[in-house]
């Protein structure tokens, strides 16, 4: 059976929730269904999506209140949808309240991609009620739901996020760096996030600090309101000529195959994060924090080093250990490559969402 799916993004920001809506309804599409997204024309996911091969449409709907639900209402009545699927508070609201005053309402199929505590009240019941499924990005965050929202377990299902194998795999490191004018002979850690406070920048740059290590270099790709903040702190930590921020890239394999480690001291927030999964299919070692769902996709000492959120000295003593470690860090990024390669791949999240939808049809009241 084809359907006739229609995506929505209220976020007006680009991180790995974004490339994850984009990412899943490129694969949909190829595997034959007709798939819009429906997001504001100022957000970064609508000026993307014709990159990634997917239609777009341009609907009012960043912001609560009665023009965001006209214009989501206008989106559903308009399109015939079998499946409306969402992706952040503001349209799964907007969704939620359209459904409800259309005569023949697609289902509805939440998607919930971080670890954000959920309000523990009636009308967060009703929104996670008015799904006919929802979909979490890994298991912690299933449970979590399910305790928080109180929904029957029987209607929240975790499907992984997936991204592209042949994109991100393991390349020359030396050539990266020449590419990109990056030293040849220095130590590079590396992040790859959106510049926000969450992500634990701010702990890698103290980190980096106290090593005192000159051969050290930190690179810093993404951009996001930290940006400044985060350049300043820098400065005064006395590292501003240790630490390269990249800003935005529309390809970071290069950037992650440059990297000798990378780190992601996340401590809020997080579902399952790509770039931590590239990072990995790149066969790189990396040091994060058991946030979310990565410890679903980072084992400790096999795949990656796990460390707390918020400890910048155990930050400090895992990255300088494995800095001068090239055997530690080659064990760890072959086992990384091997589980990505296993796990990580777009097929297996394209299927399992079909089967979400396609069940989500079939129980539509």
């Amino acid at each position: 059976m084809t359907l006739r799916i229609l995506h929505t993004e209220s976020s007006l920001g680009w991180g790995g929730q974004e490339i994850r809506v984009l990412t899943e309804a490129r694969g949909v599409a190829r595997a034959g269904h007709e798939v819009i997204l429906a997001a504001p024309p100022e957000a970064r996911i609508f000026a993307e999506a014709p990159r990634f091969g997917v239609q777009v449409a341009a609907a009012a709907i960043a912001r609560k209140g009665a023009r965001g639900f006209l214009a989501m209402r206008h989106a559903l009545a308009r399109g015939a949808f079998d499946v409306v699927n969402t992706h952040s508070s503001t349209d799964s609201w907007l969704a939620a309240l359209a459904c409800a005053t259309l005569g023949k309402p697609p289902a509805l199929v939440r998607t919930r991609h971080i670890s954000a505590p959920l309000p523990r009240n009636r009308a967060t019941r009703w929104l996670y009620e008015r799904a006919a499924r929802i979909v979490t990005t890994g298991e912690r965050l299933r449970a979590q739901v399910i305790e928080e929202a109180g929904v029957d377990p029987s209607r929240v299902v975790s499907v992984p996020t997936g991204i592209d194998l042949d994109r991100y795999r393991r390349g020359d490191r030396l050539a990266a760096r020449a590419a990109l004018g990056l030293p040849a002979d220095a130590k590079i850690v590396g992040i790859v996030a959106t510049l926000r406070s969450w992500k634990g920048h701010s702990y890698l740059l103290k980190a980096v600090a106290a090593m005192r290590r000159p051969d050290v270099l930190l690179v810093v790709v993404g951009d996001g309101p930290q940006r400044a903040t985060l350049e300043q702190l820098a400065a005064t930590l006395g590292i501003a000529g240790q630490v390269r921020f990249a800003g935005d890239q529309a390809e970071v394999a290069p950037w992650l195959n440059a990297f000798d480690v990378f780190c992601l001291p996340s401590y809020a927030n997080e579902g399952v994060p790509q770039a931590l999964m590239q990072a990995m299919a790149c066969a790189l070692p990396v040091i994060t924090t058991p946030v979310g769902s990565i410890g679903e996709i980072v084992e400790a000492e096999v795949t990656g080093i796990i460390v707390p959120p918020q400890n910048e000295v155990r930050l400090r003593v895992e990255v300088s250990k494995l800095l001068d470690d090239a055997q530690r860090r080659r064990e760890l990024g072959a086992a990384a490559r091997e589980r990505a390669r296993a796990r990580f791949g777009e097929g297996p999240m394209v299927e399992r969402m079909l089967a979400v939808f396609n069940d989500a049809v079939a129980h539509r009241g």
